[in-house]
């Protein structure tokens, strides 16, 4: 099996799976409850956490565990909009968010705020000026994701940060799930307020994640109950599944730092190899994050080649897994301004560190093949 869908989850390392058997196992006590049991589980809550603030070089009282990407998205965005309203109602983003940003602000204008929505360029990026020019006296948000999940551009978010510093009024929140150990991102006196990671985007757990909140940031919280995560998330905390989020936390950040080298030679093989293919239009713009390659096939249906590839046990995917079985097309290449036929008949490959260059080999000839035989059964 050669799998190519990373972006929308990877499979768990066996490390990972391990460490949460182990706590699921021996400490299965409730950290809230106040017998040695549970005395045991916190203690073991709050090392993960450190842990973890030392590998993002954060403070441990930042860091709430989530359950992924989308639970952290609502709770910074819904958080900042709820707790800060009194003092305006103006949210920024971008034309190109995940869903679970998009949706977010979207629910947020039906209950009276206001969202501006940024274009972005050719290479699918934000322009900082565009984004300066946005701000207003009632804006308390910015949210801008580090990298796009479909196209792999990246956005200039510590340019971003600075801007945010210069308007202590409002925060800026980065949406990290597809960056976390492929692009390197400062969190510490960066302007960045909050930052969103997913467990299962780098080989850890689904239903797994994390929030950072800078600790000067108060949120309303989406869960009211038993006040845990100091009042920011109410609910019986995730130990084994925190735990092994900070284990994958800490491999993938050790795969960053030692083989990210290996991700740009596969992702540089497979873009010069599709620009030989005729009839393949590369989207993936320059400078892109490592492990994501979109490119269009126009005149094939995009779920005709992903088929056609699956029966020979190789996997890429079209658009985000959260949007993929929508037949609309591309909300992401559509902004970027790609016509319709390249913006409905999307194909994006997305790899690990695991991935090998003989894979991108064998994909690349699959692919070449399969297009082959579908313009020969035309004839």
């Amino acid at each position: 099996m050669i799998y190519l869908d990373n972006s929308a989850t990877t499979k768990p390392d066996t490390a990972v799976l391990e460490s949460f058997q182990q706590v699921s196992s021996n400490f299965f006590a409730n950290p809230s409850s106040i017998h040695q049991l549970g005395g045991t589980a916190e203690k073991l809550l709050l090392t993960a956490k450190r842990q973890a603030a030392g590998i993002l070089g954060i403070e441990p009282e930042e860091i709430v565990f989530t359950s992924g990407g989308t639970e952290g998205n609502n709770t910074a965005i819904k958080g900042i909009a709820f707790e800060h309203q009194g003092r305006g109602k103006h949210i920024i983003t971008s034309d190109i968010e995940h869903a679970s940003i998009d949706e977010t602000c979207k629910s947020l204008e039906t209950l009276g705020f206001d969202v501006t929505y940024l274009p972005v360029d050719k290479n699918g990026v934000v322009s900082v000026d565009d984004l300066e020019k946005a701000i207003r006296h009632d804006t308390i948000l910015i949210s801008i994701m580090h990298v796009n999940n479909e196209t792999g551009s990246v956005q200039p978010v510590q340019e971003i940060g600075k801007i945010a510093k210069n308007n202590p009024k409002l925060f800026f929140h980065v949406d990290a799930v597809q960056s976390l150990g492929k692009i390197p991102l400062k969190l510490k006196d960066s302007g960045i307020d909050l930052c969103t990671f997913s467990g299962h985007k780098i080989h850890g757990l689904k239903g797994t994640g994390m929030l950072y909140v800078n600790r000067r940031i108060k949120l309303f919280p989406l869960f009211h109950g038993g006040n845990q995560e100091q009042t920011r998330r109410s609910g019986t905390e995730n130990l084994a599944g925190s735990v092994a989020f900070v284990k994958a936390l800490r491999m993938i950040k050790e795969n960053e730092k030692n083989d990210v080298q290996h991700l740009y030679d596969m992702q540089s093989y497979l873009l010069g190899e599709l620009k030989k293919m005729d009839g393949v239009e590369v989207n993936t713009p320059e400078h892109a994050a490592p492990h994501i390659i979109n490119m269009s096939v126009p005149g094939i249906k995009p779920e005709v080649i992903i088929h056609m590839l699956g029966e020979q046990d190789i996997f890429i995917s079209t658009k985000s897994a959260c949007s993929s079985k929508l037949k609309d097309e591309s909300k992401v290449l559509s902004a970027c301004g790609f016509t319709r036929d390249r913006s409905t008949s999307a194909l994006r490959v997305s790899l690990s560190y695991q991935n090998t260059m003989q894979e991108m080999e064998i994909f690349t000839k699959a692919l070449a093949k399969a297009m082959k035989q579908f313009k020969e059964a035309l004839e």
